[in-house]
């Protein structure tokens, strides 16, 4: 009997050694992944400025409080929406497909399976046809049936990889942005995460089909505005957390400066609005961890490498600001109660603001007159 205790304790013991080797052997394979997997990205050192976070001229408030949501289950993660003189809405949808919306029916510009693209930034041109940034495809124009033309997809024997938003001025020159030359859509977090000057800032002329490089090097170019009185135009970078002014026109044409910095979020969608305004999309706050590891590039691969249930993740809050043609905030339109969030782009059109969100299913939308009266 006692020899069996003996024998049963040295079992248990030989067990107990080979499952402590075993947990270390995956902390170790664990750890190695962890720091060493080879990964697509160069991050580079940088120190951002000090969040401002949610006060001052940022003061967390409710003025979005009201907003009704239009078109609930048909239009899944739209980046960004356009709005025809008939108040009819187009969307791009996250299956990669178009779709014109309004109270009577739902209608398919494009439905192609096979290679639907990803459609980000939308813009109805001054003929009625939707004008289309696709991430996949470049900048395309689709007519009212459905016809898809394609109007630029490289610049300088550089594909565009990631072609995000686009606005069109009075003379019909199309401005857009191709948010990164690296990485794909699905991927966006490596540039942000990388912090290296991928993004361009581009002009296509219908006229001659020429496609101009207007500025390079920049942090994430992601969404574009151009002034209501075309002297410039404007492109978040968001992962610089600013937006940049690109003069076209006047003394300054050719030059670029910082239009409004350090904002407390994550700058996505700017469009021009009424009365000088440009209206900004905050996606989302700025992460905290990600801020204090962007100076060390070593950690920043290893935040790539976790599982991504553990990587940090974009917050559910909306905000919206209306900057002056100085870069002022005039508009501070939050509320940490609203049923929609993370706007992805702002549309002002026949006396509303209407909101896309790459992660709801449907339109927000909320009176100007109201959001103008608190």
């Amino acid at each position: 009997m006692q020899g069996k205790d003996v024998f049963s304790g040295k079992q248990t013991t030989m067990i107990r050694q080979r499952l402590i080797r075993y947990v270390v052997f995956l902390f170790v394979i664990g750890l190695a992944y962890l720091l060493l997997a080879p990964l697509p990205v160069d991050p580079a050192s940088w120190t951002p400025p000090k969040s401002p976070g949610y006060s001052g001229n940022y003061q967390v408030n409710n003025r979005l409080a009201g907003m009704e949501i239009l078109f609930a289950g048909k239009c899944p993660q739209c980046e960004d929406v356009a709005i025809d003189g008939r108040g009819r809405i187009y969307g791009g949808r996250g299956d990669g497909q178009l779709v014109r919306l309004t109270e009577q029916e739902e209608y398919f510009l494009v439905k192609n399976p096979e290679r639907p693209g990803r459609p980000l930034g939308l813009e109805l041109d001054f003929q009625g046809n939707l004008l289309v940034a696709d991430a996949y495809l470049g900048l395309l124009s689709v007519d009212s049936l459905g016809k898809v033309t394609p109007l630029a997809t490289s610049h300088g024997g550089r594909d565009f990889a990631f072609t995000d938003d686009l606005e069109i001025d009075t003379a019909g020159i199309i401005y857009f942005s191709d948010a990164s030359d690296k990485f794909s859509v699905e991927h966006y977090t490596y540039d942000l995460i990388e912090h290296q000057p991928n993004g361009r800032l581009l002009a296509y002329n219908p006229e001659n089909k020429q496609t101009t490089l207007l500025l390079d090097s920049l942090y994430f170019a992601n969404g574009v505005a151009v002034s209501h009185d075309n002297q410039f135009v404007l492109v978040n970078e968001t992962g610089a957390y600013r937006v940049t002014r690109y003069w076209i026109r006047g003394p300054k044409a050719g030059t670029s400066e910082i239009f409004i910095d350090n904002l407390p979020g994550f700058p996505d969608g700017i469009s021009r609005g009424s009365d000088g305004i440009f209206w900004l999309t905050l996606l989302s706050p700025r992460n905290a961890l990600v801020d204090k590891l962007m100076p060390y590039p070593f950690f920043r691969k290893a935040l790539l490498r976790l599982p991504e249930s553990l990587k940090p993740a974009p917050e559910r809050y909306p905000c919206v600001l209306g900057l002056d043609s100085a870069g002022k905030v005039v508009y501070n339109l939050q509320d940490p109660a609203a049923p929609f969030a993370q706007i992805s782009s702002v549309q002002e059109a026949n006396g509303y603001l209407y909101f896309a969100s790459l992660f709801e299913n449907g339109v927000g939308r909320i009176s100007l007159a109201a959001v103008r009266g608190k």
